[in-house]
């Protein structure tokens, strides 16, 4: 669908990534993985075509459509949130209005015979069929259904988009790329303004859906759940693996360490070749044999060991000043905006030592909860009373907004640092690998990771015993979650997290707090406990959905006509169709047949390819590609039962409003 050719970028004398190579298929699922400025964003711009690579060639079929999200995005302000939602459905508006074009043309004309009269038919047809494979039949229940997977509120339909905070309009900007359907998505962090419900969802499409996925995301739970092929970009290279991203870093590692043994090996042999060569080069008697050896190490093909990027973000809190046994206490608080609560009812005691997370959908209360915490904004109701010797250090989740893009990086913290510390600022930017002509960059050209480890900096300059961290891993890389994770683990004081990244919260906090639905409420147990209750929520409500709109139409009022008076009266009352209404109509409906067949080959080809894997993996076999191929199978039995299940539904929709 996609080849990347022989693809290089290059700035000045400094070379990006140099000639590399592969091939997006058609329904691929690929984790594009790499550590933050290796060139990950950059490849998805040479794709979208929004960059032109220094050589090499992009290359797409004719019926590829690229959607892409980038990780900023305007918006426009004079819509409403429904009316730019729409714009996803632009093409279909203008089948639309061709369609009635043709209709009422069709209508008007009585030269059935004619090759005209044919042309409008064949025309019709062709704009019906490109009106229902873009979704036109379902485009308003596709609105809704995405909107509120989203995170959006049925009430917020008819808000104008300037009323939405910039993570809000990117989750708009996703709505109308997941509604447009297109061959291929690009996406660029697309959790990172999404709550853990919504990225669920999200999951869930993009598992789904009939395209392509290439995406870039720092997310590990996101990209096990929704990738089965991982490339790597390291060091101006790439390297892929045909499996998601846990199994890609077993198997990063292993081949490493086989290719490391190999090489050591190799270098054995060939010291010991050398070693004989020097030893009897001037030998008559051993001549042959030296000359023998010379010839083999001339021949052999030597092996390399690949790079390895060993920069690593070295993040270790200072030792937390003593502090009261009760850092925080909070009796009955709640906060409002004018009408609007946001929440009531928070009562519980953060205790000395807690690492807690706050949890829950956007909007509803958590990062105004870490504001009160820190005295920026005081609740309308209830008391927060802060313990004894209690320092706060807050990382913000607008921390971009709060620091000047026209300092440097090293000015930035030479105006907040005191004492002797400043004598070692260098030093701490190297450990956050702030290297040489790095520190001298402005704030405003830095890249979001970079953003995000300098304001980390920030927060390291003042020992603190209580961290209040609003979503702190936003733009970090994945290796840098890690050590993130492990120096808050090893912080001797009190941490209080709000995140939407599951890996990170897991084996991290203890208690877990959940935002929803105006009120705030522990949740026993651990993240993985809250995890499993959303998820078992969200399989008890498609049932219950189902079952009221059974209940609907099992109280529509009867009517009072016999059966024999309610069929004739239906029969007088069928409309006369003509010929080619009668000729368009069994065309659709052997087309919608055609579909459940296709459907239902396609799920008995994968049945029987899943029942051999489980044969061979039920005979001992378990190497990484069988485990893989199984995976992979699975995955694609499901979305054909998917495709079965939607192509059966059309067919019994178009029989039962052809029989009406």
């Amino acid at each position: 669908m996609i080849s990347i050719d022989n693809l290089s970028v290059s700035y000045g004398g400094w070379t990006l990534f140099d000639q590399i190579s592969f091939l997006i298929n058609p329904k691929d699922r690929i984790g594009l993985v790499g550590k933050n400025g290796a060139g990950k964003t950059t490849i998805l711009k040479l794709i979208a075509g929004e960059q032109i690579p220094t050589s090499g060639a992009v290359t797409r079929n004719g019926e590829c459509t690229i959607g892409y999200l980038p990780q900023q995005m305007k918006v426009a302000d004079t819509t409403t949130l429904l009316d730019e939602t729409e714009k996803a459905f632009d093409e279909v508006l203008r089948i639309e209005a061709e369609i009635e074009s043709l209709t009422q043309q069709i209508s008007e004309r009585t030269d059935y015979e004619s090759a005209e009269y044919e042309s409008l038919l064949h025309r019709l047809n062709e704009e019906n069929d490109r009106y229902h494979i873009l979704g036109g039949d379902t485009r308003d229940a596709d609105i809704e259904k995405t909107l509120l997977g989203l995170g959006f509120r049925r009430e917020d339909f008819r808000k104008p988009t300037s009323q939405f905070s910039g993570g809000w309009r990117m989750r708009i900007e996703l709505a109308k790329l997941l509604l447009r359907r297109p061959s291929i998505f690009l996406l660029d962090e697309p959790t990172n303004h999404l709550d853990i419900e919504s990225i669920q969802w999200l999951e869930e499409y993009l598992r789904n859906y009939n395209g392509a996925v290439l995406l870039i995301s720092h997310d590990r739970a996101f990209l096990d759940n929704v990738t089965t092929r991982t490339i790597e970009l390291s060091l101006g290279k790439i390297y892929d693996y045909k499996v998601p991203y846990s199994q890609f870093v077993v198997l990063r590692a292993e081949r490493r360490a086989q290719q490391l043994a190999a090489y050591q090996n190799q270098q054995k042999l060939i010291e010991k070749s050398e070693e004989f060569i020097e030893r009897f080069r001037y030998k008559p008697t051993k001549s042959n044999q030296v000359q023998s050896r010379i010839k083999q190490l001339d021949k052999l093909e030597r092996i390399e060991v690949e790079e390895e990027d060993l920069a690593t973000l070295n993040i270790k809190f200072p030792p937390a000043p003593r502090s009261g046994q009760i850092v925080a206490d909070i009796k009955g608080v709640g906060k409002a905006f004018g009408n609007h609560r946001v929440f009531a009812g928070a009562e519980f005691t953060i205790h000395k030592g807690d690492k807690i997370a706050l949890v829950g959908r956007n909007g509803e209360g958590k990062t105004t909860f870490a504001r009160m915490l820190i005295g920026e904004t005081e609740p309308t109701e209830g008391e927060i009373k802060i313990g004894a010797n209690v320092n706060i250090g807050y990382y913000a989740q607008n921390q971009d907004d709060l620091m000047n893009g026209d300092f440097t990086v090293y000015d930035t913290l030479d105006r907040v640092a005191v004492g002797d510390i400043r004598t070692r600022l260098r030093d701490i930017l190297g450990a956050f690998l702030f290297r040489g002509e790095d520190v001298d960059k402005k704030v405003k050209v830095l890249s979001g990771g970079e953003k995000t480890r300098l304001a980390m900096i920030k927060l390291l300059l003042e020992p603190a015993n209580l961290l209040i961290l609003d979503e702190p891993t936003n733009h970090l890389d994945i290796a840098s979650k890690q050590v993130l994770k492990e120096a808050i683990k090893n912080f001797t004081g009190t941490a209080i997290i709000v995140s939407h990244d599951r890996a990170f919260l897991s084996g991290l906090v203890d208690r877990v707090y959940e935002f929803s639905n105006g009120s705030v409420r522990e949740c026993l147990g651990c993240i993985d406990a809250f995890l499993d209750k959303l998820k078992a929520a969200h399989q008890q409500s498609a049932p219950l959905r189902n079952n009221v709109a059974e209940a609907k139409e099992k109280n529509q009022p009867k009517t009072e006509n016999t059966d024999n008076e309610s069929a004739a009266k239906s029969e007088n009352s069928k409309p006369q169709i003509s010929y080619q209404e009668r000729k368009e109509r069994t065309r659709m409906l052997r087309k919608a047949e055609k579909n459940v067949a296709d459907a239902e080959a396609q799920i008995a080809l994968l049945e029987e390819k899943q029942t051999a894997l489980e044969g061979r993996l039920a005979n001992g076999e378990s190497d990484a590609e069988l485990l893989s191929d199984y995976d992979d199978t699975r995955k694609k039995l499901e979305n054909a039962m998917s495709v079965w299940e939607l192509a059966a539904a059309e067919l019994e929709e178009l029989q039962q409003r052809f029989d009406d």
